[in-house]
């Protein structure tokens, strides 16, 4: 437990930052669930729309720091490579 003034401060900080960062995290999370529903739908469409809606939800929390940056472009890279194979299909 925090003793000094400092620390219960920082312990608090922390804490809020902790709820803050999982909201966000959350927020990441489902933007990728929408993409990937949209993608099962077999909707070229409605999956390019949802793509392009959600994208720079995840390029805003990989810029703060929330998400590291290799993993938006990996996730990325994968929907958009399965978006482009339903307009081929």
């Amino acid at each position: 437990m925090a003793n000094s003034l400092q620390a219960k401060k920082r312990a608090h900080q922390s804490e809020v930052r902790r709820r803050h960062n999982a909201s966000q995290r959350s927020t990441y999370r489902t933007a990728l669930k929408r993409i990937i529903a949209a993608i099962d739908g077999s909707d070229y469409d409605a999956a390019r729309a949802v793509y392009k809606d959600s994208t720079p939800v995840m390029d805003k929390l990989t810029a703060k720091g929330i998400v590291h940056k290799n993993k938006t472009a990996r996730h990325k890279a994968r929907l958009n490579a399965k978006i482009n194979a339903l307009r081929s299909s």
